[in-house]
């Protein structure tokens, strides 16, 4: 009896154990072959989880993607960073807003009319250059209001807000090649603050008609804190970004490591050669392509200065636009370090002050600097 009481016991603790929650471990920052399906573990991390292709971590108020171009399903385009923002907007209930430099991504643009059909409030801005491209033309045609700029300087946000609840924002445009040929970032956040933060800037662009150098400083709540995270929250033109930036690069200690489409700002080139002089440890990664293109890249004068700056080593794009500060601070966003971004083009871009979430980008700076060309 004693016998069969206890292999009863066993069966039970056996099944208890197997429907608790299941917690994916994010991948580590070596190059990590395909993850199909995510393999569960007992590690207690912030609730990791793996994408097909792409890298991902989420917490309690956070969902972090990244692009994994060098996926086997990449050049199938499934199993990417676009899934779950399709999944989130399938589950709005009253609205979704939408601004994006361009949109060529059929799952977002398919979410996007099914929310429109079952009676959402859809609206997008985005740059006019790209708006008579077949999907947004798909959208108006399907009811929902697509205003361009209609402007020299560039829409070149990459946000959306639903349900005046969450943010979703980064580096991803919402095209193919974003989502799955190029190095990228999107963020989750859920938080109403940082909701009205972007639905105040949306209604800035879509009612007030306000682009660029029109916009004007009304960011409701420049400072969200979530779980005890402090969240900056900044658009140029209007709110001085590479002051701000400035700030954070000079106070550096130990480490900048970045990650830059475009870097062309004397400013924060200079605060970073400065610091490295001062001994820290300066690490930075830039698109080949930019580094070729662009009139007064700051790449020669990284490396004549004896920093380990490299080209992106993939085909497609290196396309965040990131800066790790001490890997502590994490500076994400649109904004390019340009002249443009900071005077022109309507950006944004936040700075998360969590350890956590460094580490995470640390991570994926680590996995493109291994593939980049020294």
């Amino acid at each position: 009896m004693k016998q069969i009481l206890g292999m009863i016991a066993c069966i039970l603790l056996l099944s208890a154990c197997a429907s608790g929650p299941e917690v994916i471990v994010f991948p580590s920052m070596e190059v990590q072959p395909l993850i199909v399906t995510p393999t569960p573990t007992n590690d207690p991390v912030k609730g990791g989880f793996a994408l097909p292709a792409a890298y991902s971590v989420k917490g309690s108020w956070y969902e972090l993607y990244f692009t994994d171009p060098a996926s086997p399903l990449a050049a199938q385009q499934t199993g990417g960073a676009d899934g779950p923002l399709v999944e989130a907007i399938d589950g709005a209930r009253l609205s979704v807003d939408v601004a994006i430099y361009s949109l060529s991504l059929d799952s977002i643009r398919d979410a996007l009319i099914r929310a429109h059909d079952r009676g959402v409030q859809v609206r997008m801005v985005m740059e006019s250059d790209n708006r008579d491209r077949s999907d947004p033309q798909k959208l108006s045609d399907a009811g929902i209001p697509v205003l361009g700029d209609r402007r020299e300087g560039l829409m070149h946000d990459k946000f959306v807000v639903i349900d005046n609840a969450e943010v979703w924002m980064g580096s991803m445009n919402f095209t193919d090649s974003g989502a799955y040929e190029d190095n990228n970032n999107l963020i989750r956040i859920r938080s109403v603050k940082m909701a009205e933060n972007y639905t105040t800037e949306f209604n800035e662009m879509f009612v007030d008609d306000m682009f660029g150098a029109d916009d004007v400083p009304a960011t409701p709540n420049p400072r969200v804190t979530i779980d005890g995270i402090p969240i900056d929250v900044y658009f140029s033109p209007d709110d001085n970004v590479a002051n701000n930036l400035l700030d954070l690069l000079y106070n550096a200690e130990e480490s900048i490591y970045f990650m830059a489409y475009s870097f062309t700002s004397d400013p924060l080139a200079e605060a970073i050669r400065a610091r490295a002089e001062e001994g820290v440890t300066v690490k930075g990664v830039m698109d080949s392509e930019q580094i070729n293109s662009n009139i007064g890249t700051e790449f020669d004068p990284f490396r004549q200065a004896g920093l380990d700056v490299r080209r992106d080593g993939i085909a497609g794009l290196l396309h965040h636009k990131v800066i790790i500060i001490d890997e502590q601070i994490v500076i994400t966003g649109s904004y390019n370090f340009t002249n443009s971004a900071e005077t022109r083009n309507d950006e944004t871009l936040i700075v998360i002050y969590d350890p956590f979430l460094a580490s995470k980008f640390v991570e994926e700076f680590q996995r493109v600097f291994m593939l980049a060309t020294p």
